[in-house]
């Protein structure tokens, strides 16, 4: 219980300090003046009053909280159960919209606000953008199930995703003229989070991690769309105040196809092809000096793993058959060392080598052929779990620089995994000792391979 009133205080904790958040210490005034007349700001600052400090504190305090909530998840739906067993409504399917319904309703009433509606909309898109690769790539790695068992993709919230992205519009947008206006938006996205567990539909650390998620997909929405405007154009914002050093420090969105080297499933007989997926996800790295740095990067690949066609021996009643393997995915994560080499002030090299870590998704296992009589034609005849693993990864990339705080990145990785994996067979064979001796601990070592070819968008600091 003490873990459940904890994460509540911090839930609401965080609301208010994001809501409050423009009306601290610094005067808007003072930094509105200093910045026309192109006086430098004061740069006495401690750890705990630098920029990027304060916004990745409500963020980090969400995932803290989710955390430490995830052991208890199920003692807390058992108090909605016992108190709101029959609640039903979907008001939060409609109260995630509101924050950004009201963002266009004051620009188009003519209230000011941070930027005009073009740059706003510019970067509430990017925002968007990067909450779905984050939402979606977790969601169908993780595939934790619903509390009401509907499916397997309860974590983190999506709706709550959505909310607090849409808050956090309206607090960029708005939160510097009035701070009411974050104040509602940010308690408009509590209670929608606050709906999807009354509902039923999410666990408390899916709202919550939901809401980190939110917050800080906005964060680097506007971090990536200042960049390409050069911190110019907007009408209330300090970050104009706020410059980078001549390190090629950075931090990127990025998107490409994946393709196999090795065939993914070999070991287990389940493919005999190489695979092609796609990845998606954020890198970033801090330079000390012009030529290196250390960084890393939060990825999701997917491959679909294709039928594999079975004739069966003369005498068998079944046809032929296909064994369907639902698709791989990883999310993964690592850390090391990163080379860059400027050509010019358009043109620069990346090299890197990260080591770290890969959580792959579980899945099914069906086989199909027409004598199978279900609506599908297919009878699934296994789960397979992989195991964590240690992934490496090495990667060059070049980058074209539009101005010195964005560019536009080609790059190419080589990504290596080691996954155990386990299959669980359905209950007829486990009916079977002998099948299920043989079966059910069957564990197949397998040499996940691949090179990712994309494109980044790259921001500097």
């Amino acid at each position: 219980m003490k873990k459940i009133v904890l994460a509540a205080c911090i839930f609401l904790h965080i609301c208010c300090y994001k809501a409050q958040d423009t009306i601290q210490s610094r005067n808007l005034q003072k930094d509105i003046t200093s910045i026309s007349t192109g006086l430098p700001l004061e740069n006495k600052t401690t750890f705990f009053q630098r920029e990027w400090v304060k916004k990745s504190m409500a963020p980090a305090l969400l995932f803290t909280a989710a955390a430490a909530t995830w052991g208890e998840k199920e003692s807390i739906r058992e108090i909605r159960n016992r108190y709101l067993p029959t609640f039903k409504a979907k008001y939060d399917d409609y109260l995630q919209y509101a924050p950004a319904a009201a963002v266009y309703g004051l620009k188009l009433s003519g209230v000011k606000g941070r930027n005009n509606i073009g740059r706003a909309s510019l970067s509430y898109v990017t925002s968007l953008a990067i909450m779905g690769i984050l939402v979606n790539s977790i969601k169908y790695t993780s595939k934790v199930e619903r509390p009401d068992g509907s499916k397997n993709n309860s974590f983190p919230s999506g709706h709550t995703a959505m909310a607090f992205t849409n808050a956090s519009f309206l607090h960029k947008e708005y939160g510097m003229v009035n701070p009411a206006y974050s104040i509602a938006g940010y308690g408009t996205a509590a209670l929608t989070g606050l709906g999807r567990n009354l509902n039923n539909r999410h666990w408390i650390p899916d709202v919550l991690a939901g809401a980190g998620i939110g917050i800080i997909s906005t964060e680097l929405g506007y971090f990536f769309i200042d960049k390409m405007y050069r911190n110019k154009g907007d009408n209330l914002s300090l970050l104009s105040g706020i410059q980078g050093n001549d390190y090629p420090s950075f931090i990127a969105i990025k998107l490409g196809s994946a393709l196999g080297t090795t065939n993914f499933l070999k070991e287990s007989d389940l493919d005999n092809k190489k695979q092609v997926g796609f990845e998606g996800g954020l890198e970033g790295a801090y330079f000390f000096s012009k030529k290196w740095g250390i960084g890393g990067d939060l990825s999701f690949s997917s491959f679909p793993i294709k039928p594999l066609k079975i004739p069966l021996e003369e005498g068998e009643n079944f046809g032929n058959y296909s064994i369907i393997t639902q698709s791989l995915g990883f999310l993964g994560s690592g850390a090391g060392p990163y080379f860059s080499h400027e050509f010019s002030d358009k043109w620069q090299l990346t090299l890197k080598a990260t080591a770290g870590y890969s959580a792959t998704a579980s899945g099914k296992v069906f086989i199909k052929s027409d004598s199978i009589d279900t609506p599908t034609h297919e009878l699934q005849i296994a789960r397979y779990k992989p195991k964590p693993a240690f992934r490496w990864n090495a990667g060059t990339s070049l980058t074209y620089k539009f101005n010195p705080g964005l560019g536009l990145t080609l790059y190419a990785d080589y990504n290596q995994i080691k996954s155990s994996i386990r299959y669980h067979f359905s209950d007829e064979v486990k009916e079977s000792d002998e099948l299920d001796q043989e079966l059910n601990r069957l564990i197949a070592k397998e040499r996940i391979n691949y090179i990712t070819l994309g494109l980044r968008l790259t921001a500097y600091f």
